[in-house]
């Protein structure tokens, strides 16, 4: 466990705290809502910062590259299910974010026999997408101007839209890694090459 890890989990042992401060009062003390707001910004800041520490300090890990996803999913899940919860956000929002991400973990678990299969550029943007959307929606929207609201609103459209997109890329990934492996070591091995993936012991897949 080094200290890249160490942040991420880190990550996903504030969620607890962050759910608690935006369901104080259903959701509807501005003062609370700027804290979960608060929370969830510095916590998504936190991935780039683990991703940073990781790649700066030459700690990338196996460990790493399976705990950030979930942390970010933790994250992201948590305050979805909130806002939905409380009734800022559609709840089809929610479900359609959270099969794409849950679909998306157990098929990576899946696939650690084979290899650890790390977030795409598009997976990067997805997240970022959400972290902004969400973000937005956490703030006291009814306090703020209508171009929060349509700011965020259209954030979120692009967040639903890419994280569909993204998760549609990675079952295809996973099922030519599979066929690959299937066929033989070698096609595997070329595929790893290409993409930059690790087997679960950190060698070329």
């Amino acid at each position: 466990m080094n200290v890249a890890n160490v942040v991420t989990v880190l990550r996903i042992a504030v969620v607890p705290f962050f759910a608690w401060a935006l369901l104080v009062d259903g959701g509807q003390d501005p003062r609370w809502r700027w804290v979960s707001a608060g929370i969830f910004a510095l916590a998504a800041a936190t991935d780039r910062l683990d991703g940073y520490l990781a790649r700066r300090l030459g700690l990338v890990t196996d460990l790493g590259k399976l705990l950030d996803p979930i942390a970010d999913k933790a994250l992201i899940g948590t305050a979805l299910v909130g806002l939905s919860w409380i009734g800022d956000l559609s709840w089809w929002v929610t479900g359609a974010i959270l099969v794409r991400e849950i679909g998306i973990t157990v098929m990576r678990f899946f696939l650690l026999r084979y290899l650890v299969l790390p977030a795409s550029r598009g997976g990067k943007i997805k997240t970022v997408l959400q972290s902004l959307a969400v973000g937005l929606f956490l703030l006291p929207l009814s306090e703020l101007p209508t171009a929060v609201l349509v700011v965020a609103s259209v954030l979120m459209g692009a967040a639903v839209v890419v994280t569909l997109v993204t998760g549609a890329d990675y079952v295809r990934t996973a099922v030519r890694v599979h066929r690959e492996h299937v066929a033989g070591g070698a096609d595997a091995t070329r595929h790893a090459a290409a993409t930059g993936t690790t087997s679960p012991h950190g060698d070329p897949a």
